[in-house]
Protein backbone atom coordinates (compact mmCIF):
# COMPACT_ATOMS: atom_id res chain seq x y z
CA UNK A 1 0.00 0.00 0.00
CA UNK A 2 1.42 3.41 -0.93
CA UNK A 3 0.78 6.67 0.51
CA UNK A 4 -2.71 6.02 0.73
CA UNK A 5 -5.30 9.02 2.72
CA UNK A 6 -6.73 6.48 5.88
CA UNK A 7 -10.13 5.38 5.67
CA UNK A 8 -11.40 7.35 2.13
CA UNK A 9 -11.41 5.55 -0.79
CA UNK A 10 -10.77 7.93 -3.47
CA UNK A 11 -6.92 9.88 -2.93
CA UNK A 12 -7.64 13.29 -4.90
CA UNK A 13 -10.23 15.61 -5.57
CA UNK A 14 -10.41 15.54 -9.90
CA UNK A 15 -12.01 18.50 -11.63
CA UNK A 16 -15.79 19.39 -11.68
CA UNK A 17 -16.42 18.99 -15.33
CA UNK A 18 -18.99 21.96 -14.86
CA UNK A 19 -16.31 24.56 -13.06
CA UNK A 20 -14.49 27.26 -14.81
CA UNK A 21 -11.66 26.99 -11.97
CA UNK A 22 -9.97 24.09 -10.34
CA UNK A 23 -7.64 24.51 -7.46
CA UNK A 24 -4.12 22.97 -8.62
CA UNK A 25 -0.91 22.19 -6.77
CA UNK A 26 1.99 23.61 -8.25
CA UNK A 27 5.95 24.40 -6.97
CA UNK A 28 5.13 21.41 -4.25
CA UNK A 29 8.33 22.10 -2.62
CA UNK A 30 7.60 25.79 -1.79
CA UNK A 31 5.09 24.67 0.43
CA UNK A 32 5.32 24.38 3.91
CA UNK A 33 2.74 21.43 3.97
CA UNK A 34 0.39 19.65 1.85
CA UNK A 35 -2.39 21.78 -0.02
CA UNK A 36 -4.63 18.44 1.08
CA UNK A 37 -5.30 18.42 4.36
CA UNK A 38 -7.39 16.20 7.13
CA UNK A 39 -10.39 15.35 4.92
CA UNK A 40 -13.70 16.17 7.54
CA UNK A 41 -17.15 14.72 7.04
CA UNK A 42 -19.63 17.88 6.00
CA UNK A 43 -23.38 17.99 5.74
CA UNK A 44 -25.70 20.04 3.28
CA UNK A 45 -29.23 19.92 3.01
CA UNK A 46 -31.42 20.46 0.06
CA UNK A 47 -35.06 20.52 -0.17
CA UNK A 48 -36.10 19.00 -3.32
CA UNK A 49 -39.47 19.60 -5.38
CA UNK A 50 -39.76 15.61 -5.82
CA UNK A 51 -37.95 12.67 -4.63
CA UNK A 52 -39.25 10.10 -6.84
CA UNK A 53 -37.18 9.34 -9.98
CA UNK A 54 -38.25 7.73 -12.45
CA UNK A 55 -35.61 4.83 -14.06
CA UNK A 56 -35.23 5.22 -17.85
CA UNK A 57 -32.49 2.85 -17.52
CA UNK A 58 -33.63 -0.51 -19.51
CA UNK A 59 -30.79 -2.62 -17.83
CA UNK A 60 -30.87 -1.92 -13.75
CA UNK A 61 -34.19 -3.88 -12.25
CA UNK A 62 -35.68 -0.67 -11.09
CA UNK A 63 -38.75 1.11 -11.94
CA UNK A 64 -38.59 4.23 -9.23
CA UNK A 65 -35.73 5.04 -6.79
CA UNK A 66 -35.94 7.64 -3.97
CA UNK A 67 -32.26 9.22 -2.91
CA UNK A 68 -32.50 10.14 0.43
CA UNK A 69 -28.74 11.42 0.66
CA UNK A 70 -26.60 12.39 -2.40
CA UNK A 71 -22.77 11.65 -2.05
CA UNK A 72 -21.37 8.51 0.39
CA UNK A 73 -19.85 8.32 3.59
CA UNK A 74 -18.73 4.82 2.90
CA UNK A 75 -16.16 5.74 -0.04
CA UNK A 76 -16.48 2.96 -2.36
CA UNK A 77 -13.76 4.11 -4.70
CA UNK A 78 -15.54 2.05 -7.20
CA UNK A 79 -19.15 3.83 -7.11
CA UNK A 80 -20.87 4.79 -10.06
CA UNK A 81 -22.95 7.77 -8.11
CA UNK A 82 -19.44 9.56 -7.80
CA UNK A 83 -20.47 11.49 -11.03
CA UNK A 84 -23.76 12.74 -10.32
CA UNK A 85 -21.89 14.95 -7.70
CA UNK A 86 -20.42 17.14 -9.60
CA UNK A 87 -24.26 18.13 -10.43
CA UNK A 88 -24.02 19.90 -6.54
CA UNK A 89 -20.67 21.82 -7.46
CA UNK A 90 -18.51 19.38 -5.98
CA UNK A 91 -15.45 16.95 -7.02
CA UNK A 92 -16.53 13.42 -7.70
CA UNK A 93 -13.33 12.55 -5.68
CA UNK A 94 -13.27 13.01 -1.70
CA UNK A 95 -16.12 15.66 -1.87
CA UNK A 96 -18.16 12.65 -2.71
CA UNK A 97 -17.20 10.81 0.22
CA UNK A 98 -17.13 14.01 2.40
CA UNK A 99 -19.63 16.60 1.23
CA UNK A 100 -22.80 15.11 1.96
CA UNK A 101 -26.16 16.16 0.99
CA UNK A 102 -29.83 15.08 3.15
CA UNK A 103 -32.98 15.78 1.98
CA UNK A 104 -35.13 16.41 5.39
CA UNK A 105 -38.17 16.59 3.42
CA UNK A 106 -38.10 13.44 1.15
CA UNK A 107 -40.73 11.50 3.70
CA UNK A 108 -42.82 14.51 3.16
CA UNK A 109 -42.48 13.95 -0.63
CA UNK A 110 -42.54 10.44 -1.05
CA UNK A 111 -46.41 10.75 0.76
CA UNK A 112 -46.92 13.42 -1.66
CA UNK A 113 -46.04 11.08 -4.61
CA UNK A 114 -48.32 8.27 -3.26
CA UNK A 115 -51.40 10.48 -2.23
CA UNK A 116 -51.38 11.58 -6.47
CA UNK A 117 -54.54 10.48 -8.21
CA UNK A 118 -51.58 9.56 -10.77
CA UNK A 119 -49.77 7.00 -8.71
CA UNK A 120 -50.30 3.37 -9.41
CA UNK A 121 -48.39 1.62 -6.57
CA UNK A 122 -45.05 0.01 -7.93
CA UNK A 123 -41.55 -0.59 -6.17
CA UNK A 124 -39.91 2.48 -4.47
CA UNK A 125 -36.05 1.31 -4.79
CA UNK A 126 -34.11 2.78 -1.71
CA UNK A 127 -29.94 3.57 -2.39
CA UNK A 128 -30.76 3.83 -6.16
CA UNK A 129 -27.86 6.23 -6.47
CA UNK A 130 -26.31 6.04 -2.94
CA UNK A 131 -26.30 4.12 0.39
CA UNK A 132 -29.74 5.01 2.33
CA UNK A 133 -28.20 3.56 5.01
CA UNK A 134 -24.66 5.14 5.14
CA UNK A 135 -23.71 6.40 8.44
CA UNK A 136 -25.40 9.83 8.28
CA UNK A 137 -28.34 7.75 8.58
CA UNK A 138 -28.06 7.36 12.06
CA UNK A 139 -28.32 11.02 12.80
CA UNK A 140 -31.44 12.17 10.40
CA UNK A 141 -33.34 8.84 10.07
CA UNK A 142 -34.74 9.99 6.76
CA UNK A 143 -34.53 5.95 5.65
CA UNK A 144 -36.30 5.08 8.53
CA UNK A 145 -39.14 7.43 7.48
CA UNK A 146 -39.49 6.64 4.00
CA UNK A 147 -39.89 2.84 5.22
CA UNK A 148 -42.80 4.06 7.94
CA UNK A 149 -44.56 6.31 4.97
CA UNK A 150 -44.26 2.82 2.65
CA UNK A 151 -45.70 0.93 5.45
CA UNK A 152 -48.35 3.51 6.04
CA UNK A 153 -49.20 3.57 2.47
CA UNK A 154 -48.46 -0.22 1.74
CA UNK A 155 -46.76 0.36 -1.01
CA UNK A 156 -43.17 -2.23 -2.21
CA UNK A 157 -39.98 -1.19 -1.56
CA UNK A 158 -36.64 -2.53 -2.50
CA UNK A 159 -33.52 -1.66 -0.62
CA UNK A 160 -29.67 -2.72 -1.53
CA UNK A 161 -27.07 -1.87 1.23
CA UNK A 162 -24.03 -2.62 2.71
CA UNK A 163 -24.41 -1.02 6.37
CA UNK A 164 -25.34 -2.98 9.00
CA UNK A 165 -27.71 -0.22 10.13
CA UNK A 166 -30.36 -1.60 8.67
CA UNK A 167 -30.72 -3.89 11.25
CA UNK A 168 -31.82 -1.39 13.59
CA UNK A 169 -35.30 -1.17 11.24
CA UNK A 170 -36.09 -4.51 11.95
CA UNK A 171 -39.11 -3.73 13.35
CA UNK A 172 -40.82 -1.72 10.08
CA UNK A 173 -39.17 -4.45 7.71
CA UNK A 174 -40.70 -7.20 9.47
CA UNK A 175 -44.32 -5.59 9.25
CA UNK A 176 -43.49 -4.21 5.27
CA UNK A 177 -42.64 -8.41 5.06
CA UNK A 178 -45.92 -9.44 6.29
CA UNK A 179 -47.60 -7.74 3.69
CA UNK A 180 -44.97 -8.86 1.10
CA UNK A 181 -43.50 -5.32 0.49
CA UNK A 182 -39.81 -5.65 0.72
CA UNK A 183 -36.77 -7.29 -0.33
CA UNK A 184 -33.23 -6.72 0.87
CA UNK A 185 -30.21 -6.84 -1.32
CA UNK A 186 -26.78 -6.71 0.83
CA UNK A 187 -23.66 -5.85 -0.98
CA UNK A 188 -20.72 -8.38 -0.79
CA UNK A 189 -18.00 -7.62 -3.16
CA UNK A 190 -15.43 -9.90 -1.33
CA UNK A 191 -14.58 -11.47 1.73
CA UNK A 192 -10.91 -10.58 2.41
CA UNK A 193 -11.25 -7.60 4.89
CA UNK A 194 -7.77 -6.73 3.65
CA UNK A 195 -9.43 -5.55 0.29
CA UNK A 196 -12.11 -3.68 2.18
CA UNK A 197 -10.18 -1.85 3.96
CA UNK A 198 -8.75 -0.28 0.77
CA UNK A 199 -11.85 -0.37 -1.36
CA UNK A 200 -14.98 0.57 0.72
CA UNK A 201 -12.76 1.95 3.71
CA UNK A 202 -15.78 3.15 5.89
CA UNK A 203 -18.09 0.54 5.27
CA UNK A 204 -19.44 -3.04 7.57
CA UNK A 205 -17.21 -5.65 7.73
CA UNK A 206 -18.21 -8.39 5.41
CA UNK A 207 -18.72 -10.37 8.20
CA UNK A 208 -21.41 -8.63 9.43
CA UNK A 209 -22.50 -7.79 6.10
CA UNK A 210 -23.44 -12.35 6.10
CA UNK A 211 -24.85 -11.97 9.76
CA UNK A 212 -26.65 -8.72 7.94
CA UNK A 213 -28.07 -11.37 5.65
CA UNK A 214 -28.63 -14.55 8.14
CA UNK A 215 -30.57 -12.01 10.78
CA UNK A 216 -32.90 -10.82 7.99
CA UNK A 217 -33.73 -14.03 6.41
CA UNK A 218 -34.43 -15.12 9.84
CA UNK A 219 -36.97 -12.49 10.33
CA UNK A 220 -38.71 -13.56 7.93
CA UNK A 221 -37.63 -10.53 5.23
CA UNK A 222 -36.40 -12.28 2.10
CA UNK A 223 -32.53 -11.11 1.40
CA UNK A 224 -30.13 -11.63 -2.01
CA UNK A 225 -26.59 -10.44 -1.96
CA UNK A 226 -25.15 -8.47 -5.03
CA UNK A 227 -21.75 -9.53 -5.63
CA UNK A 228 -21.01 -6.16 -7.08
CA UNK A 229 -18.88 -5.11 -8.33
CA UNK A 230 -16.92 -7.58 -9.26
CA UNK A 231 -13.08 -6.21 -10.21
CA UNK A 232 -11.19 -8.08 -12.86
CA UNK A 233 -7.89 -9.78 -11.61
CA UNK A 234 -8.84 -8.90 -7.69
CA UNK A 235 -11.90 -9.68 -6.46
CA UNK A 236 -13.29 -11.98 -9.42
CA UNK A 237 -11.25 -14.98 -7.76
CA UNK A 238 -13.42 -14.75 -4.75
CA UNK A 239 -16.71 -15.13 -6.68
CA UNK A 240 -17.64 -18.98 -4.89
CA UNK A 241 -16.78 -18.24 -1.59
CA UNK A 242 -19.15 -15.08 -1.28
CA UNK A 243 -21.76 -16.90 -2.96
CA UNK A 244 -21.15 -19.93 -0.66
CA UNK A 245 -21.43 -17.62 2.56
CA UNK A 246 -24.13 -15.85 1.56
CA UNK A 247 -25.97 -18.67 0.88
CA UNK A 248 -25.08 -20.64 4.11
CA UNK A 249 -26.27 -17.39 5.40
CA UNK A 250 -29.64 -17.77 4.11
CA UNK A 251 -29.25 -15.61 0.89
CA UNK A 252 -31.90 -17.29 -2.07
CA UNK A 253 -30.38 -15.52 -4.67
CA UNK A 254 -27.52 -13.14 -5.97
CA UNK A 255 -26.69 -10.91 -8.89
CA UNK A 256 -23.49 -9.13 -9.99
CA UNK A 257 -22.07 -6.48 -12.07
CA UNK A 258 -18.65 -6.48 -13.62
CA UNK A 259 -16.65 -2.82 -13.22
CA UNK A 260 -16.87 0.01 -15.20
CA UNK A 261 -14.97 3.36 -15.06
CA UNK A 262 -17.18 5.88 -16.48
CA UNK A 263 -16.22 9.42 -16.33
CA UNK A 264 -14.52 11.09 -13.56
CA UNK A 265 -14.17 7.15 -12.00
CA UNK A 266 -11.48 6.36 -14.51
CA UNK A 267 -9.09 8.24 -12.77
CA UNK A 268 -10.22 7.84 -9.27
CA UNK A 269 -10.12 4.25 -9.76
CA UNK A 270 -6.79 4.07 -11.90
CA UNK A 271 -5.21 6.81 -8.45
CA UNK A 272 -6.38 4.55 -6.45
CA UNK A 273 -4.91 1.16 -7.50
CA UNK A 274 -1.68 2.15 -8.56
CA UNK A 275 -1.29 2.95 -4.69
CA UNK A 276 -3.47 0.14 -2.88
CA UNK A 277 -2.12 -2.47 -5.75
CA UNK A 278 0.79 -1.24 -7.61
CA UNK A 279 2.24 -4.73 -8.62
CA UNK A 280 -1.11 -5.44 -10.06
CA UNK A 281 -2.60 -2.02 -11.14
CA UNK A 282 -1.81 -2.83 -14.58
CA UNK A 283 -3.63 -6.07 -14.63
CA UNK A 284 -6.51 -5.06 -12.93
CA UNK A 285 -6.93 -2.31 -16.05
CA UNK A 286 -6.12 -4.37 -18.58
CA UNK A 287 -8.83 -7.10 -17.46
CA UNK A 288 -11.48 -4.87 -17.01
CA UNK A 289 -10.85 -3.13 -20.43
CA UNK A 290 -11.38 -6.84 -22.14
CA UNK A 291 -14.46 -6.81 -20.30
CA UNK A 292 -15.71 -3.96 -22.14
CA UNK A 293 -14.31 -3.77 -26.31
CA UNK A 294 -10.95 -2.59 -24.59
CA UNK A 295 -12.21 0.55 -23.18
CA UNK A 296 -12.69 0.94 -18.66
CA UNK A 297 -15.57 2.72 -19.29
CA UNK A 298 -19.13 1.82 -20.91
CA UNK A 299 -22.11 2.91 -21.38
CA UNK A 300 -23.73 -0.17 -24.14
CA UNK A 301 -27.02 -1.05 -22.52
CA UNK A 302 -26.91 -5.05 -22.56
CA UNK A 303 -23.56 -4.91 -22.29
CA UNK A 304 -22.37 -1.83 -19.48
CA UNK A 305 -23.48 -3.98 -16.51
CA UNK A 306 -22.09 -8.08 -17.08
CA UNK A 307 -19.49 -7.05 -20.19
CA UNK A 308 -18.34 -9.20 -22.70
CA UNK A 309 -15.18 -11.51 -23.92
CA UNK A 310 -13.34 -14.24 -22.50
CA UNK A 311 -12.48 -12.74 -18.96
CA UNK A 312 -16.28 -11.64 -18.51
CA UNK A 313 -17.59 -14.97 -19.99
CA UNK A 314 -15.62 -16.66 -17.14
CA UNK A 315 -16.82 -14.73 -14.04
CA UNK A 316 -20.20 -15.46 -15.53
CA UNK A 317 -19.71 -18.81 -15.77
CA UNK A 318 -18.36 -19.26 -12.05
CA UNK A 319 -20.71 -16.61 -10.77
CA UNK A 320 -23.98 -18.79 -12.26
CA UNK A 321 -22.40 -22.28 -11.62
CA UNK A 322 -21.69 -20.43 -7.88
CA UNK A 323 -25.19 -19.46 -7.54
CA UNK A 324 -26.56 -23.30 -8.48
CA UNK A 325 -24.32 -24.76 -6.27
CA UNK A 326 -25.12 -23.27 -3.11
CA UNK A 327 -28.49 -21.16 -3.38
CA UNK A 328 -31.86 -22.06 -3.54
CA UNK A 329 -32.92 -19.82 -6.25
CA UNK A 330 -36.28 -19.59 -5.10
CA UNK A 331 -38.78 -17.89 -7.82
CA UNK A 332 -38.29 -14.18 -8.14
CA UNK A 333 -39.56 -12.39 -5.60
CA UNK A 334 -42.95 -11.27 -6.13
CA UNK A 335 -44.40 -7.55 -4.66
CA UNK A 336 -47.53 -7.27 -3.52
CA UNK A 337 -48.74 -4.43 -4.97
CA UNK A 338 -52.59 -5.21 -4.49
CA UNK A 339 -52.27 -3.94 -0.84
CA UNK A 340 -51.92 -0.18 -1.42
CA UNK A 341 -54.21 2.18 0.57
CA UNK A 342 -54.10 5.87 1.32
CA UNK A 343 -54.79 5.97 4.17
CA UNK A 344 -54.43 10.09 5.21
CA UNK A 345 -56.92 12.88 4.06
CA UNK A 346 -55.38 15.01 0.78
CA UNK A 347 -52.87 17.48 2.51
CA UNK A 348 -53.21 15.52 6.32
CA UNK A 349 -49.92 13.34 5.10
CA UNK A 350 -48.01 15.14 7.38
CA UNK A 351 -49.47 13.47 10.10
CA UNK A 352 -47.67 10.18 9.27
CA UNK A 353 -44.47 11.69 10.74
Amino acid sequence: MNDLIKGRGSQQNTPNRFSKYETVTEHVEGLDEPLLQEVTTQVFFDYPKNIVNKIESPDVGMQFSVNPYQGCEHGCVYCYARNSHEYWGFSAGLDFESKLIAKPNAPQLLAQAFEHKNWNPAVISLSGNTDCYQPIERTYKLTRQLLEVCLAYKNPVGIITKNQLILRDLDILKQLASHQLVQVYVTITSLDESIRQKLEPRTTTYANRLKVVEQLTQAGIPCGVMVAPIIPGLTNYGIAEVIQAAGKAGAYNAGYTILRLNGKLNALFSDWVHKAYPDAATKILKQTAACHGGQVNDSRYTKRMKGEGKIAETIRNLFVASRNKYMSQQPLYDFNTTAFERPYKVGDQLKLL
